[in-house]
C-alpha cells in the first residue's frame, strides 16, 4: 500500500511535467520495476489510474481529492483478509493460551473497521499537502 501511495503521489506532482514510466517509478520508491508494473496494473484496475497507449507512461484518472487512502489500500491489498492475524498455535494446554484467541478475535475485527474508517477520511490530496509541507521543509 505505501508503495501504491507513492507511486499516486508522485503522479501527482509530475504527471503533467514528465512521462512517468515503471522505470522512473522505481527509481523514486526503491522498488523494482516489475513489482512496480504489479502495482500500477492493480491501481488500474482499480480505476485509479491509466496507462497511456503509444506515448507511456501512467496518469491519474481521478482527481487526488476523490482517492481515499482506503480506496488504495482496497486496490492493492485483500481487504477480505484480516489485518490482523491470530498466531495460529497457542498452546491449549495453557489458560492464557486457551482464552486469547476468544479474548482478541472480536477486537481485532473492531480494531479493523476503525482502521478502515480512518483510511476512508484520508485523501490523496491530503498526503499530497502534507507531502508539499514537508518538501519546503527540507528544500
Amino acid at each position: 500500500m505505501t508503495v501504491a501511495i507513492h507511486i499516486l503521489l508522485y503522479l501527482a506532482e509530475y504527471e503533467e511535467e514528465e512521462k512517468v514510466t515503471s522505470e522512473v517509478l522505481a527509481d523514486t520508491t526503491g522498488v523494482n520495476a516489475v513489482n512496480i508494473r504489479k502495482t500500477l496494473q492493480l491501481l488500474k484496475k482499480a480505476g485509479l489510474i491509466e496507462i497511456r497507449r503509444g506515448v507511456g507512461g501512467a496518469c491519474l484518472k481521478k482527481s487526488p481529492a476523490d482517492i481515499t487512502v482506503r480506496d488504495v489500500f482496497e486496490a492493492v491489498e485483500d481487504a477480505k483478509e484480516n489485518l490482523f492475524h491470530m498466531h495460529e498455535h497457542p498452546n491449549t494446554n495453557c489458560p492464557v493460551g486457551r482464552s486469547v484467541k476468544g479474548v482478541l478475535d472480536g477486537h481485532l475485527e473492531a480494531w479493523k473497521k476503525l482502521l478502515l474508517q480512518q483510511m476512508q477520511a484520508v485523501t490523496i490530496k491530503d498526503l499530497f499537502a502534507e507531502m508539499q509541507e514537508q518538501m519546503q521543509k527540507t528544500s
